[in-house]
């Protein structure tokens, strides 16, 4: 991109670009933001109401009941992926369902889904971590870089 910008444009090319600009649509910001932040706030609300919903019926405590609602936000979103349900949701509400749990789970069981002909393997499991492995990778070395700076501020305070 920056090298475009730098390049000279011929006569026919700088037309061409007046031309697509005044053609493309206008973004409506405003409107998808709210969508965004309306769907991303209902998800949370979900998450944080099957939490609740764990401490009080099933005795968790308040830092064991993420765990299973998390899991339920993933076999949820995983579900209505496969049913096609997500995606018009996502339609709708843009970048309001990239929220990391939901917007995760959506991404590989839709590779999963994509990729199912070339077989379960090769397909289905080649294509998911595809998409998986590059995000598990930075999780864990972005765990690993945090603990050896916890346990460096915690090696300075004893000195």
């Amino acid at each position: 991109m920056s090298s475009k910008k730098n390049k000279k444009l011929t006569p026919i090319q700088q037309e061409y670009q007046k031309f697509a600009k005044m053609r493309e649509p206008k973004r409506k910001v405003f409107r998808n933001t709210l969508r965004a932040f309306i769907a991303g706030g209902i998800i949370c609300t979900i998450g944080q109401a099957l939490q609740l919903l764990f401490i009080k019926y099933f005795d968790f405590t308040e830092t064991t009941a993420g765990n299973p609602a998390t899991a339920v936000l993933i076999m949820t979103t995983v579900l209505l992926t496969g049913l096609g349900v997500y995606d018009k949701i996502a339609q709708w509400a843009g970048a309001g369902t990239i929220i990391p749990v939901t917007g995760f789970a959506n991404t590989i069981a839709s590779s999963a889904i994509e990729h199912r002909s070339e077989g379960y393997v090769l397909g289905v499991g080649g294509n998911m971590f595809k998409i998986a492995g590059p995000v598990i990778t930075y999780g864990v070395f972005s765990a690993f870089v945090v603990a050896l700076i916890k346990i460096t501020i915690k090696w300075l305070g004893g000195i």
